[in-house]
This record gives C-alpha cells, structure tokens and sequence, in this order.
C-alpha cells in the first residue's frame, strides 16, 4: 500500500468537500475516540460481566449471612460489587430508619448509573448534526455548480454540472458516514445503561426483602454476648 498516495487522495477528497467536510472529518475523529472510550470505560465498569458473584452475594444476604455476603463482594471493583456494598451498608446502618435506608441506596445507585451514560449525549448530538452538515455542504455545493454553469453562458458544459453535483454530494455521504455509526453506537450503549439500571433496581429490591429488624436484633445480641 502507498500511504503518500491514501494520503493525497484523502486531502483532495477534503479540499473538493469545502467546509462542511472538514467538520464531519473532525466529527469523525470524536465518534471514533467516544466509541473506543466508551467501550472501555462499560467493560472497566464490568457491564457486559454475568454478575454471578453479586448473585451469590445476594443468595448469601437473603439466608441471613451478611458478613459472607459483604466478604464475598470485598475486592471486587465492579459497578454491581461496590452498588451491593453501598446497599449493605445503607441498610445496616443503625441511624438510617427504613426509609433513609432505601432513599440513600436509591441515591448512590442514580450516582453509579450517571457514568454509565456519560458521553451518549455527545454521540447523540454527532449523530444529529452530521447529516445536516453533509447537507449543508451539498446544497453549498450545489449552489456553487449552478453559478458556475450561469457564468459560463451559452458555453455552458453539462459535465461541469454534473462534476459540481458529484463534489457536493460527497458531503452527505460523509455525513450519513459519520451518523450511522454514532446512532448505533449511541442505541447500543443506551441499552447496556438502561440493562444495567434494571439490574441495581432488582438488587436493591432483593436486599430491602430482608427485614431491617433482624439485623438490629442480631446486633443486640451480639453486643449483649460481648
């Protein structure tokens, strides 16, 4: 492969484009960095996990062994680990009544769902504005051809009109070329989101089952033993 030669006819394809395309060229980049980005931050975030272990975690919690629970999930950095950890002791917490309880669980889990989504407005935007900027070129495009053909008069070539079309119309195809890929990136992280959010309501529910009374009774008994 010559790269001098990819290289040239990437810049000619730019230069024939106007502005419009060197915008979508660097809304290209973005889509780029935010899809790679995203995708790690979901994977270090252990979206696309089983989430077996806050499984077990929870089997653990609903018998009465809370402390095998917490251990279970003790060094684990996933985003279902530390909201199980944060609803533990949102729970056992002698100074919250039930309510409290579930409104500062409800709290950190609105905070853990927040990164999840961060960065889908963007893809969101890109995958708006760019056809609109492919279609801003072509009709600029366009606009240009048909002075050109008025200027040249009787002398008029229709192969300079339909070479003046095929430049303008570069810019929408690039733009529908850069929207594609960020509505469907944009689709697909929204759904990881909207699973994951599912799934810490469904904890949340399962670790408020187990009455907050038995733990204070337990509590008392065990300071009583002491």
């Amino acid at each position: 492969m010559n790269y001098a030669d990819v290289f040239t006819s990437l810049l000619d394809f730019l230069l024939k484009g106007g502005p419009s395309i060197w915008a979508i060229a660097a809304l290209s980049v973005i889509t780029l960095a935010l899809i790679l980005w995203k995708i790690w931050d979901l994977a270090y975030l252990g979206a696309w996990r089983s989430g077996s272990h806050g499984e077990k975690s929870l089997a653990l919690w609903a018998t009465g062994d809370t402390k095998g629970a917490r251990a279970l999930l003790a060094n684990r950095r996933g985003l279902r680990s530390r909201f199980l950890r944060s609803a533990y002791a949102a729970h056992e917490n002698p100074m919250f009544d039930d309510e409290a309880a579930q409104a500062e669980t409800t709290r950190i889990a609105k905070k853990d769902l927040e990164r999840t989504r961060k960065g889908l407005r963007s893809l969101e935007l890109i995958a708006t504005i760019a056809p609109l900027l492919g279609l801003l070129g072509t009709v600029l495009g366009m606009i240009t051809a048909f002075q050109t053909l008025q200027e040249a008069g009787a002398k008029a070539d229709p192969a300079m009109l339909a070479g003046g079309i095929w430049e303008a119309l570069l810019t929408t195809a690039a733009g529908m070329a850069v929207a594609i890929p960020a509505s469907i990136a944009f689709t697909g992280f929204e759904a990881v989101a909207d699973r994951l959010r599912h799934e810490l309501e469904d904890m949340a529910t399962r670790v408020f089952l187990r009455s907050r009374d038995k733990d204070r009774t337990a509590l008392s008994i065990a300071q009583a033993a002491e």
